[in-house]
């Protein structure tokens, strides 16, 4: 890890701030955030998301296939 001094308008991080929930963390978020400009979708920007809302995610993307979706489906069916 690092810091970094960055100049932002204040109405912005006021605004980014009340967005953020209790117990998220801004430079988590910012992290994140950078991460997926650099990736592109690869990066969910939500990270506290479930099992379940990742596998639903995952079967949607164009790469992969019917076997595989199906597969992810099953391991979604037997998660807790």
């Amino acid at each position: 890890m690092t810091a970094i001094h960055v100049s932002i308008p204040v109405r912005i991080l006021e605004d980014f701030d009340q967005d953020l929930k209790f117990n998220q963390s801004r430079s988590k978020k910012i992290t994140m955030l950078m991460a997926q400009s650099l990736l592109g979708d690869v990066i969910d920007l939500y990270s506290d998301a479930t099992l379940g809302q990742i596998i639903r995610k995952l079967v949607t993307f164009e790469e992969i296939d019917d076997t595989l979706a199906s597969l992810l489906l099953q391991v979604l069916s037997k998660s807790p």
